[in-house]
């Protein structure tokens, strides 16, 4: 028999439980009635001036899944307009108390930041007992899905400079407003049909400031799954005295550029353990410049397949490419090519994933690395183009 205690401490947890939830629904309701709208950058990826209501939403083909698999992202149709938008579900009762508390950290962050390479939730309303959060269609989908669809083997160097530059500017924005991201990856990392790169994964992000001023490392673990310890940094992991900073984001770009060249996420394939033990004893992706040679040989390198824990808008091309991934055509190359990677390259590479994190440098100071030299002209004349 449970003893009175026992009982008065079950009945707490209960009480515990539905008031998290009572308070994400009275943060809903207190958004102009289980609403909100964000000011959006003008064109094709501004949803902010669509109604809220479900039933105006033609759900269409299911785009992937993500924060921890407990949401549905799809296509849909705003049928009142006819704009297509990425719509993200998630079943507020399938929720534990921290991912509710991961939820309500995205929605209130979401009303806070204002970048235009920042995928921020522009549309939120609550039904029923389903979170709906509306987001611009990103019409290439996630640079993962672009890797697995069309660079099986990696990307070009000028395409790796544009998508890692906007999520770089992201970053320096995070930083500057005192914030951690904690979850960057190439699934994270977002373009959209008129050419913007946007970083998502806000549900990881972490303030580092307390009382109005700034700490020097944190010690939070975020609760990630396993899929994404690959990007993670040493100090990260470790999970020591010294904690962890903002540099972390940047040891993050550097696997996120590892995985863009070869196609391949490093320490992929390994246990958490040994992944660790690299890890702490310096080892890290180093870029190939080398002959062919078979997938299966590759030992620790795997292809990408790093979509489990995904944003908004991650694979939403999904459903309008051609190719197969599962059945690839016969022309396709098996093996990567000779690839010379430029000497700028090896150099952001090695800078990011220096082992202490005080050696590497800051986002601000990456913008102006000379592997950007050329990007960065093109880049501010494209968003010109399309604001």
């Amino acid at each position: 028999m449970c003893s009175k205690d026992q009982i008065i401490f079950t009945i707490m947890l209960i009480s515990l439980y539905f008031l998290r939830r009572y308070h994400f629904y009275v943060i809903l309701q207190s958004c102009d009635d289980s609403e909100y709208t964000l000011q959006g950058p003008a064109g094709g990826d501004d949803v902010t001036g669509l109604s809220t209501e479900p039933s105006h939403y033609q759900l269409l083909s299911e785009l992937g899944r993500g924060f921890n698999n407990l949401s549905r992202v799809n296509m849909a149709r705003h049928i009142p307009t006819g704009q297509l938008v990425a719509v993200k579900r998630t079943n507020l009762d399938e929720c534990t108390e921290d991912e509710l508390l991961q939820l309500m950290n995205e929605v209130l962050l979401s009303r806070l930041f204002r970048h235009s390479n920042l995928l921020t939730s522009r549309l939120v309303f609550s039904c029923c007992c389903q979170l709906w959060v509306l987001s611009p269609l990103m019409t290439y989908g996630s640079a993962d899905a672009l890797l697995r669809t069309y660079f099986p083997d990696g990307m070009r160097e000028s395409l790796i400079a544009y998508l890692l530059y906007g999520a770089l500017k992201a970053l320096e924005y995070l930083h500057q407003m005192g914030y951690v991201h904690r979850g960057v990856k190439a699934s994270h990392i977002l373009l959209s049909g008129e050419g913007r790169v946007y970083l998502s994964g806000l549900h990881s992000v972490y303030s580092m400031m307390r009382d109005g001023k700034r700490l020097r490392a944190v010690f939070d673990m975020p609760h990630h799954s396993p899929t994404l310890l690959p990007w993670l940094s040493p100090e990260l992991l470790r999970q020591d005295l010294h904690g962890y900073g903002l540099k972390s984001d940047i040891y993050s770009l550097g696997i996120v550029a590892c995985e863009l060249v070869s196609g391949r996420v490093p320490f992929q394939d390994m246990p958490p353990t040994q992944m660790l033990l690299q890890k702490l004893r310096g080892s890290h992706c180093c870029l190939l410049d080398v002959a062919p040679f078979p997938l299966g040989e590759l030992g620790g390198l795997k292809v990408s397949r790093s979509g489990v824990d995904s944003g908004i808008g991650e694979s939403v091309a999904t459903g309008s490419l051609t190719h197969s991934t599962t059945a690839p055509p016969a022309d396709r190359p098996q093996s990567p090519a000779p690839k010379n990677h430029s000497a700028t390259l090896h150099n952001l590479v090695q800078l990011c994933l220096q082992q202490q994190p005080e050696r590497r440098p800051s986002a601000s100071e990456l913008l102006s690395h000379a592997f950007f030299k050329q990007v960065a002209k093109r880049y501010t004349m494209t968003l010109a183009d399309t604001l």
